[in-house]
């Protein structure tokens, strides 16, 4: 017998039926900070890349803020009693923006071929699938090795877009020249580029659901300087500041304006998590005790409530506090010098210099690089900061060019999802920012954490999650830093933004302006 999960389908659908209050027409001006290296969301996963994408692009499934799963390109969906199949139902009369149909085919393409190829962090999950087959082209089943508890969580926009076969089969898909004009099933559909200036979304008239979206354009405002995004917003230039398009300290100023609203809502999939990627290869950083004395040098808590304004959770491990399976007890590498000085002493360091590449997302980050300098400088570790751009800092941790890293990269709900990728030795490989960039490898955690992401019974999984946390807050492979809060903040006439657990990231397709 098979279960079909319909009532969330039904009840997303009624949510986004439209309501005579919501009026169609109208622009709405949004900061992008930093500008995204590229749209092609299927070879580029950074958060800027999701946020202007993520509404070019679709999957088979979007999320509500409880993580519950309503339909996309997919209108229904079936899990079979052993969970080894699930079974898609496709929405019927969807077509690509250049007005090609979409079909069971690309979903197939998109995920057994194109996908497995270009996508660490889903590759990962593919892992678990035995096969995906389009009985016809209404169709979609994946048939898995082995029951995968979070299965039902990567059908989300960033983790897999589906793109189109007929654009991309049989080509090099890093020089295709589609990238430059992507082209997806979802609401908006891409129609200029300034470089420097604005990305400009028009309304895709013939999208699968009726009456959606409401607007009629979206500007994504390239604005370098922090300040002056600010300023844009108080003079009206710009309607959204999406979270972290704006320094932290002038979040309260902005949000305390007269018909402006704010909602730290919109992230609940995603939970970022930030850290510094420590390279366990050679150098300094490939010694443990290195890696724990940073850990003991950083004063953290000086971090979030001084260079984050109190907007995060100092990290404890891995896994974030706000994720499932997140183990209580483990140690707490709290501020303290004096332990620092001793475990390099123990090692012998002698001073040799570590290069650290800030997150080129702006300002906080940059002063962010500056304490941490300062902290594992009065420790004795010599640090020379080197500031690249976005696509500079893409190469550079792609290539393992670095010893500490800023990043922060999302949880995803679930460890098997969003938390694995970044240890199991079988994710370590040059060319992308988002798999083992630290080239951790140790085989008691592979292990523990492939069998907690198959395990039967969230008990099960947990204590197997326990075990591994444990083991990697004593390696200490990545440096963790703060469990990162960013606060949307929007004129109060822009409604429905936020409507499900990735934000503004797919939330352009309810969104409508009140007159």
């Amino acid at each position: 017998m098979r279960r079909l999960l319909l009532p969330a389908a039904l009840a997303a659908l009624v949510a986004a039926a439209p309501a005579s209050a919501q009026t169609a027409g109208g622009r709405i001006n949004v900061v992008i900070q930093p500008e995204p290296p590229g749209l092609m969301l299927g070879l580029i996963q950074n958060g800027p890349t999701q946020m202007v994408a993520g509404n070019i692009y679709e999957s088979l499934l979007r999320y509500d803020t409880d993580l519950e799963p309503m339909p996309s390109l997919a209108q229904s969906w079936e899990v079979s009693d052993d969970e080894l199949t699930y079974t898609f139902h496709l929405k019927e009369g969807v077509t690509w923006h250049d007005g090609e149909p979409f079909s069971a085919d690309d979903v197939v393409f998109s995920v057994d071929t194109f996908l497995r190829e270009t996508h660490p962090r889903l590759r990962v999950s593919l892992e678990h699938v035995e096969s995906i087959e389009a009985p016809d082209e209404n169709t979609v089943v994946f048939t898995l090795k082995e029951p995968f508890g979070p299965f039902l969580g990567i059908f989300e926009v960033g983790t897999m877009p589906i793109v189109p076969k007929h654009i991309y089969e049989g080509t090099d898909y890093t020089t295709n020249p589609a990238n430059a004009t992507p082209i997806g099933t979802g609401p908006f559909k891409f129609e200029e580029w300034v470089k420097g200036s604005y990305i400009h979304l028009v309304k895709n008239d013939d999208y699968h659901v009726e009456g959606q979206p409401y607007l009629d354009e979206i500007y994504w405002q390239v604005i370098p300087d922090a300040a002056s995004r600010a300023v844009a917003f108080e003079t009206g230039e710009v309607d959204v500041l999406p979270g972290g398009s704006i320094e932290n300290w002038d979040v309260p100023r902005l949000t305390e304006m007269d018909g402006v609203c704010s909602t730290g809502k919109g992230w609940e999939y995603f939970a970022p998590h930030s850290w510094m990627w420590l390279n366990n290869r050679e150098g300094p950083t490939a010694d443990k005790r290195f890696r724990q004395a940073v850990m003991y040098a950083m004063d953290r808590e000086f971090m979030r409530d001084v260079i984050w304004n109190g907007f995060g959770t100092v990290a404890k491990g891995p896994v974030s506090s706000k994720t499932n399976f997140f183990d209580e007890n483990l140690p707490d590498y709290g501020h303290d010098p004096d332990k620092a000085r001793a475990l390099l002493d123990e090692m012998g360091y002698d001073g040799t210099p570590v290069r650290l590449l800030p997150l080129p997302y702006g300002e906080t980050w940059q002063r962010w690089a500056e304490a941490v300098k300062q902290n594992l400088e009065e420790v004795g570790i010599t640090v020379e900061i080197e500031a690249t751009d976005v696509a500079g800092w893409n190469q550079k941790v792609s290539d393992w060019d670095y010893d500490l890293a800023f990043t922060y990269l999302y949880q995803y709900g679930d460890p098997a999802l969003g938390v694995s990728r970044n240890y199991i030795s079988s994710n370590i490989a040059k060319g992308s920012p988002w798999n083992n960039v630290e080239g951790y490898s140790n085989p008691t955690v592979d292990e523990l954490l492939e069998e907690a992401g198959v395990a039967v019974g969230a008990d099960n999984r947990q204590a197997l999650y326990d075990e591994a946390q444990q083991i990697l807050v004593e390696d200490v492979p990545v440096a963790w830093l703060l469990e990162l809060e960013f606060p949307t903040i929007y004129r109060c006439n822009v409604k429905d933004l936020v409507s499900t657990a990735i934000g503004v990231n797919d939330g352009f397709v309810n969104a409508y302006i009140e007159e």
